[in-house]
């Protein structure tokens, strides 16, 4: 990765845009809204994990014998995404008395089909914090009617089998569409020159204000265990990203007592095998270097891994810890004396289950 002085930040703010969870949970609220009044939600408005709520204008909607479905189209901002302009449709019928919210992948929605990622084989690749949306805008909707909030949701993506043929998909072992993804509802743009000028911006305020300690986190659930088990002030945590490089080389130069690298197993395997651009497009896990560093009757699981999650899950804390550790070294070498560095592997659920010494 270049040097910051190397990129010419943007000119302007980069656009944000709206996850395809987001898209189908307002569609999933306009649609059940329609169920349980007669008339479509339009705009249609939605609470995000972090308690934004925007609108979504309807592209499509729909009424049948016993279902409802509304459509939005995707605007994924400025970000250089493959579900830009997608229509996401979600179809909203009765299920079973008792039987809660259940969901269904409908056509251009893929279906999981190997271990390791967030929702078992078998499921439609809907994941967690998407269906946690659906979910608690189904469950407040049927509660203001008075009605049990037990209902099919059927998410579908126009053209999405084609879509996913130019993403990861395939590889991981999801079948037949697109993922329905999220974990904040917020497309952030991706843009290494905005992003690693802001990351320069982040520890440039830091020593400002003083602080001797900075954390950089990979994504929100790394950041969030970081705080959890740091404590440090608001200034001390650097939305890094995938740029593990670009922070580093930095703080090479501009250092500060000690750093924190936080991160999901998957990234901190890739910074550990010295990977310094996170990025999935950029880098993939390096499954044999991983079976080395785990006992020989694991070793032939591990190599036919699909994720470096599955492997974490074969493996457990001892494996996470070692990662922790050679990852701390990776990110020591690159930052040289200057800093000290420590590194935090965290799971899916956002607890810490490996951490250098």
């Amino acid at each position: 990765m270049a040097e910051t002085e190397d990129f010419a930040p943007d000119e302007r703010p980069l656009r944000r845009g709206w996850t395809t969870g987001a898209c189908a949970t307002a569609a999933t609220k306009s649609a059940l809204n329609a169920l349980l009044t007669g008339h479509f939600e339009d705009p249609v408005t939605i609470t995000l994990p972090g308690g934004q709520t925007p609108a979504f204008a309807l592209a499509h909607e729909a009424r049948g014998d016993g279902f409802a479905e509304a459509g939005i189209i995707k605007d994924a901002g400025d970000d250089p995404d493959v579900t830009h302009g997608a229509l996401i449709i979600a179809r909203v019928a009765p299920g079973g008395a008792g039987t809660g919210v259940t969901f269904y992948a409908g056509d251009g929605v893929g279906t999981v089909t190997k271990p390791g990622l967030p929702i078992p084989p078998g499921e439609p690749a809907i994941n967690p914090v998407p269906r946690k949306m659906m979910r608690a805008e189904i469950e407040a909707l049927c509660a203001a009617h008075r009605v049990p909030p037990d209902y099919a949701v059927t998410i579908a993506v126009r053209d999405g089998a084609r879509l996913a043929e130019k993403t990861w998909n395939p590889r991981l072992g999801i079948v037949g569409g697109l993922s329905i993804l999220g974990t904040t509802g917020i497309v952030i743009p991706y843009s290494c020159a905005a992003w690693i000028a802001s990351i320069q911006r982040g520890v440039d305020v830091a020593r400002a204000v003083g602080l001797t300690h900075v954390v950089g986190a990979t994504g929100d659930l790394s950041e969030q265990a970081a705080r959890a088990r740091l404590g440090l002030p608001e200034e001390a945590y650097l939305d890094m990203g995938d740029f593990v490089g670009g922070l580093l080389k930095y703080l090479k130069r501009h250092p500060v007592a000690r750093v924190t690298i936080a991160g999901g197993f998957a990234k901190m395997v890739k910074l550990s095998q010295g990977a310094m651009d996170l990025h999935s497009a950029r880098g993939t896990v390096d499954f044999a270097a991983l079976a080395a560093l785990v006992p020989a009757d694991l070793q032939e699981s591990v190599l036919a891994a699909n994720t470096a999650n599955e492997v974490l899950a074969l493996a457990g804390p001892a494996l996470a810890a070692t990662i922790a550790q050679r990852a701390r070294d990776e990110a020591q070498r690159i930052v040289g004396e200057a800093s000290r560095v420590d590194a935090l592997v965290v799971d899916r659920s956002g607890t810490i289950v490996g951490e250098s010494d």
